[in-house]
């Protein structure tokens, strides 16, 4: 299956000149967990990513202002990316392989043209392979909370 069959082609944006607190505020109205980065709206050149955890880890735990805090400053630049036109099962592996949750989707001029996350994954791909993914993009949450004495 290509990865243009189960991609999200609906994708909310923001700007490297957007505030974080404007990119909290997307992601809440719009029930998402990342937002990929573009230099403009209208053209949609992928810059980087920004997701809920970066603004938590960076604005919040570090008690800048959202308000004031630019998303270049905070958001992970050069994403891993796939293409429309590759399968599922490349970009599984490469959520395995670098551990993350979403994939920006690029075309060959660069522009981003969807997004790929994890439940798209779950909703997609054999249970054995789904169950691989989550487990390979997990390992490093579950070394992480064994240190803190978690269960599971």
């Amino acid at each position: 299956m290509l990865v243009k069959k189960v991609m999200s082609k609906k994708v909310i944006f923001c700007t490297p000149s957007d505030t974080a607190q404007t990119a909290a505020r997307k992601m809440k109205f719009h029930q998402v967990g990342a937002l990929p980065v573009v230099s403009d709206i209208l053209n949609p050149k992928l810059e980087g990513i920004v997701t809920d955890r970066d603004l938590c880890c960076s604005v919040v735990a570090e008690a800048r202002l959202a308000e004031r805090t630019k998303i270049a400053e905070v958001m992970t630049r050069n994403p891993v990316t796939c293409a429309p036109e590759n399968t599922l099962e490349d970009c599984e592996a490469l959520m395995q392989e670098h551990q993350i949750r979403r994939i920006p989707v690029v075309d060959t001029q660069g522009h981003c043209v969807g997004i790929v996350a994890q439940a798209d994954i779950a909703l997609h791909a054999p249970n054995g392979i789904v169950a691989k993914t989550l487990a390979e993009i997990s390992k490093s949450i579950g070394t992480k909370r064994e240190a803190w004495g978690a269960d599971a």
